[in-house]
């Protein structure tokens, strides 16, 4: 009697880990809409801390994100002046430029905007 209560409690502990994989696997795949927007907008946000990563940004901080968030709303000040669109123009410039020199001449860094993998003309200066 022992013995098959023993075999019946390690049936019981397979098939609940079948079942628990079987619902991960089901979970991975799943393609319902607003699991599909979710997976979008976290690759998204993660593109965007690669961002500031690669701007190096982090590291001339020490992880501060006081300061980090201080320095996008100091942007996000600047794009909403009445000189936006050369500032737009300016950093959309300098962040191709960026990009081009970041090395990465296969184009396989997915954060690289396709956009920006070409080469840019000429040198732009910050003003």
């Amino acid at each position: 009697m022992r013995q098959q209560l023993t075999a019946t409690w390690k049936a019981l502990l397979r098939n609940r880990a079948a079942r628990n994989r079987y619902q991960a696997a089901k979970a991975r795949h799943d393609m319902r809409a607003w699991q599909v927007d979710r997976r979008k907008r976290t690759r998204h946000l993660i593109e965007l801390g690669g961002l500031v990563v690669k701007a190096g940004l982090v590291n001339l901080t020490g992880g501060d994100r006081a300061m980090i968030y201080g320095a996008l709303l100091w942007m996000a000040e600047k794009l909403q002046s009445n000189r936006s669109e050369q500032a737009r123009a300016l950093r959309a410039a300098k962040g191709a430029q960026a990009f081009a020199g970041v090395g990465d001449p296969e184009g396989t860094d997915p954060i690289v905007p396709a956009a920006a993998r070409k080469s840019v003309g000429k040198p732009w200066e910050d003003q």
